[in-house]
């Protein structure tokens, strides 16, 4: 087992040449090290490498997915959106919950060893567990990311740039500070504990809390805004970022952003950080109040922000098997992720989103697997490959080259929806919900209006529950969403669903069925790293104490 303050020197050394195919090939021989890191050519290679190594290039052991292919289903599938009945990564049983009791009072318990998802991370999370141990992943990529950021602040400084000096620099700051913020974010909002780490391959052994982290991902991201707002050439602005962001991403939402729409994307993930980290029942005003202030001025509708896109080439992810959406766009007995009847379920009658994306249609009427690997991954439904082609409704996947897309941080509905819950929860109901329907129309659901239909914040909750599942599908933030409403809770702390559709081993169709996840909330730091990086006598705990 290599230690991780390696891997993260070698993810580092991963700079990128510049050409259409080999723009994101790491294997590429002419690879500056830091130590060259002396020109401006040099420097824009070394900040492209930061999609390298967040999100495709972690090689450890016998692994050989992306984040946006498994670290992102890892979401989904505690989030309930989809289903996986293969057990690569014990990937089936992070999304198994305790028990399912159906219809007919029937408990189905989980049926995996250890039977639990709390047991199974505590049994698969240590070292010799290797590439199979699911934990890892996410930390790898984001502290693989954050180290690819120092290296690029190490040299920032050092370097001669052509055209304008302090704005060229400065569009490079914003980038290290957004990623590092970025990956922040992403830790401290899934991980117990954290490292934080500003220089390049340092082994940090003081672990601080996730409230930390948060902090520090918010003090980054305020770094980027800062640099931004230093920026005075804008040409000099535009023709950097262009060379920062892989050719094959700017494409449609994923083209380059102006200055602006870069400092509303941060504003969003700024939001994000504060609804995602709290509980929904001890949220106060003030936090809803900060929340309202930040995604007033976040995403626009017409704003570019930070998305992956295939290609036939794979340079940033494969044209079929690049995203989790992708990897669902099947008849459910050849797709690796399967629709949860839960997402379904939400859906509202008429909802063209649905007609558009899913079909019933599936091979024998509805798929059932190997029960032994669980029971909520069963369904009925798929997700259509170029979706139905009913016109003007958004496109959850589509496995023909450049179609599939892949949003990597926060988006215009995310930023509304977020919104909306602010409202709701201060008081205004009728405000909350116009955000609701503004994000249905923009996605060509074509319900009803439902601003002005109700005053009762119970109705307006439901609305923006069902929402936030289906207008933000496939983009890593359910399980976020559960955790915080308290769904991921046992079911005798008030967790659970209820009422939920659920198909059996039998092939029965149980409408009422009671499902009790009981995850783990926050997991804890990764034995890869423990092991190699043990935390120092003044750290924070490493483990989360459930």
């Amino acid at each position: 087992m290599k230690n991780l303050k390696a891997l993260l020197i070698i993810f580092t050394l991963a700079i990128l040449a510049f050409s259409c195919k080999d723009q994101l090939d790491v294997k590429n021989p002419n690879q500056p090290t830091t130590s060259s890191i002396n020109t401006e050519n040099n420097i824009i290679s070394l900040g492209l490498g930061v999609y390298s190594s967040g999100f495709r290039n972690l090689k450890y052991g016998g692994y050989q997915g992306t984040n946006v292919t498994d670290v992102f289903s890892f979401h989904e599938i505690m989030g309930d959106v989809i289903g996986c009945e293969a057990a690569n990564l014990y990937i089936n049983q992070l999304g198994m919950p305790d028990a399912v009791t159906l219809d007919n009072g029937n408990q189905l318990v989980n049926p995996a060893t250890p039977n639990t998802q709390l047991g199974l991370i505590r049994t698969v999370n240590k070292n010799g567990y290797a590439d199979q141990n699911p934990v890892y992943y996410e930390w790898a990529y984001m502290y693989a990311l954050n180290n690819a950021c120092n290296a690029i602040l190490a040299n920032v400084d050092g370097i001669t740039y052509t055209g304008d000096n302090t704005t060229r620099k400065n569009t490079l700051k914003a980038w290290v500070y957004w990623w590092k913020g970025y990956a922040y974010s992403r830790i401290g909002s899934i991980y117990y504990a954290g490292i934080i780490n500003d220089d390049v391959g340092k082994l940090v052994s003081d672990y601080v809390t996730k409230e930390a982290i948060i902090a520090e991902a918010n003090s980054n991201l305020d770094k980027a805004t800062a640099a931004l707002a230093a920026i005075t050439v804008v040409a000099d602005y535009t023709s950097l970022i262009k060379n920062l962001i892989p050719t094959v991403n700017q494409v449609g939402k994923g083209a380059t952003p102006t200055i602006d729409m870069w400092k509303r994307s941060i504003n969003t993930l700024k939001a994000r950080n504060i609804l995602v980290n709290t509980k929904t029942s001890v949220m106060t005003a003030a936090q809803w109040n900060s929340i309202l202030a930040l995604t007033n001025t976040g995403i626009l509708p017409t704003d570019n922000v930070f998305t992956g896109r295939s290609s036939t080439l794979g340079e940033f992810m494969g044209a079929t098997g690049g995203s989790v959406a992708l990897l669902s766009a099947l008849d459910p007995g050849n797709a690796t992720y399967k629709i949860s009847e839960r997402l379904i379920q939400d859906f509202k009658a008429g909802d063209k989103r649905l007609t558009n994306n899913f079909s019933n249609a599936v091979a024998g009427g509805l798929y059932t697997g190997d029960a032994s690997r669980g029971t909520i991954f069963n369904t009925r439904w798929k997700l259509l490959d170029g979706g139905a082609g009913v016109a003007g409704v958004i496109v959850l996947a589509n496995r023909t080259a450049p179609n599939g897309e892949v949003f990597l941080a926060t988006t215009y509905e995310e930023n509304e929806l977020m919104k909306a819950e602010a409202k709701i929860y201060l008081g205004d109901i009728a405000g909350g919900l116009a955000s609701i329907d503004v994000v249905r129309a923009a996605q060509g659901a074509s319900l009803a209006a439902v601003s002005g239909t109700t005053t009762d914040p119970v109705v307006a909750k439901e609305e923006l529950r069902k929402e936030r599942r289906v207008g933000l599908v496939f983009r890593a933030l359910p399980f976020y969403d559960a955790r915080r409403w308290g769904v991921i809770d046992n079911v005798s702390a008030g967790g659970g669903r209820k009422n939920a559709v659920v198909v059996d081993k039998f092939k029965t169709v149980n409408l009422n069925a009671t499902i009790n996840y009981n995850y783990l909330d926050y997991w804890d730091v990764p034995d890869n790293e423990v092991v190699y990086n043990p935390p120092s006598a003044t750290s924070a705990p490493v483990k989360n104490p459930r």
